[in-house]
């Protein structure tokens, strides 16, 4: 592909990697970053902008990251002819609405978990009391990015849940406007996605186990992400009674880009969870990994709608996600003692597999940068998923950065799941 002008839009600094790797393919790239607080995240690694509307007629190409209210200028662009990936209104509000989520799949004639929608803890608290069960506490809008919020209630009669939305009341009132109480349902938790590119879902489909909780055991609080077992298949099951029933409407919006879905699934159905209409963080960089064409190629491909299939690695993508304090906290304090501006040392010059997170390079170091200590996603890949850990793990190895931490049993669940999964058809392409 001869050399193209590459904007990138974002919210809050999560595209920056994939940024990284056009450049280094050679292509022109400007990076704009809304959030004043963390513009210095890849500094030094992908050019920045301050303005990215007075880029648009620069960039032969815009990529929109996020929800969030992105879908709306995604939408007007395209509309206007230039060539871009991300969301429309419709699509953001998938994501960013959880109630209208689920009432879309619903009539598109997809099963879903009871839920009921509130604004008010008191008649949440008062409907848990006369429906006792166990039940989820969903938070919607920009108050589901604050992971820890959501809560997965364990006591039958729901006692847990009501001592959660006593404590919400009290601390959590003006950030959280809307959320949902959703019953529980138990299972393996399995997600697909598919990259859409304005008319058709493409081929291979992404098949993907995430590791949200802090700790090894999946014992913690439920981060952002901590690592995501991968691998692609053709359209199976899951994809076919879920995303595959929603492609009209994709298609009508001209939606371009990756769309994926979080599910609980058991031996009587399968209970999608939430949507993400956007590419996943750290997915996408995992992703890029299994991707058989260089990624600039991939992403205008797709926007201009000729991609229609692409080639992946066979067997598994795991990715490893590395942090440092606060993660996942939001402590500012704690971020400038013992996070900010650390240096990210490797022990050999070998960077296979390594993907940026908050990082900045200055005098040709890398340092710690923004403020969510997220610094780095290690990847490997291999024809089992043991060979996929292994590699991934020895490149972490390779890693030196103060009071770094990380999970080391991602893609461990696999052993377990599969067999379930495999039993009760769900993994068998259709």
């Amino acid at each position: 592909m001869d050399k193209k002008n590459f904007l990138f839009v974002s919210i809050d600094a999560l595209i920056h990697d994939i940024a990284w790797q056009v450049v280094k393919e050679g292509h022109g790239a400007k990076y704009f970053i809304k959030n004043k607080d963390i513009k210095d995240i890849a500094d030094g690694f992908v050019p920045k902008t301050d303005d990215w509307e007075k880029d648009v007629d620069w960039a032969d190409i815009i990529v929109f990251d996020d929800v969030l209210g992105l879908g709306k200028y995604a939408q007007q662009l395209r509309a206007k002819g230039k060539v871009v990936i991300g969301g429309t209104e419709y699509t953001d509000r998938l994501e960013d609405d959880r109630t209208f989520g689920q009432e879309e799949l619903k009539n598109a004639g997809v099963n879903i978990i009871p839920f009921q929608e509130f604004t008010s803890f008191d008649e949440a608290i008062d409907f848990v009391k006369a429906n006792p069960n166990r039940y989820v506490i969903k938070p919607s809008g920009e108050a589901q990015n604050i992971k820890r919020l959501l809560f997965v209630g364990e006591d039958e009669d729901g006692i847990d849940v009501i001592q959660m939305l006593e404590a919400y009341k009290k601390f959590w009132t003006k950030t959280i406007k809307v959320f949902q109480l959703q019953r529980r349902v138990t299972g393996v938790e399995i997600a697909v996605g598919a990259f859409f590119n304005g008319q058709d879902f493409i081929f291979p489909i992404n098949v993907n186990f995430e590791h949200k909780k802090l700790f090894p055991g999946n014992i913690g609080p439920s981060t952002g992400e901590m690592g995501t077992a991968m691998y692609w298949s053709g359209p199976n099951k899951v994809f076919n009674a879920t995303l595959k029933k929603i492609e009209p409407k994709l298609r009508s919006e001209g939606f371009a880009g990756y769309i994926d879905i979080n599910c609980i699934v058991n031996a009587n159905g399968i209970y999608p969870l939430e949507f993400t209409a956007r590419f996943g963080y750290p997915t996408i960089n995992i992703q890029q990994e299994g991707i058989q064409m260089p990624i600039s190629e991939f992403l205008f491909e797709l926007a201009s709608g000729t991609l229609k299939e692409f080639k992946a690695k066979s067997g598994f993508q795991i990715g490893v996600r590395i942090v440092v304090p606060p993660y996942p906290f939001d402590d500012k304090k704690t971020f400038e003692t013992y996070s900010q501006d650390s240096v990210i040392l490797f022990k050999k010059p070998n960077f296979d597999g390594i993907h940026i997170g908050d990082v900045k390079k200055i005098n040709d170091e890398w340092l710690i940068a923004g403020d969510s200590g997220v610094v780095l996603i290690v990847v490997g890949s291999g024809p089992t998923l043991k060979q996929a850990q292994a590699q991934a793990y020895n490149r972490i190895s390779n890693i030196m950065i103060p009071n770094m931490y990380y999970r080391t049993d991602i893609g461990n669940r696999w052993y377990e799941d599969s067999d379930r999964l495999h039993t009760w058809g769900y993994l068998r392409e259709i």
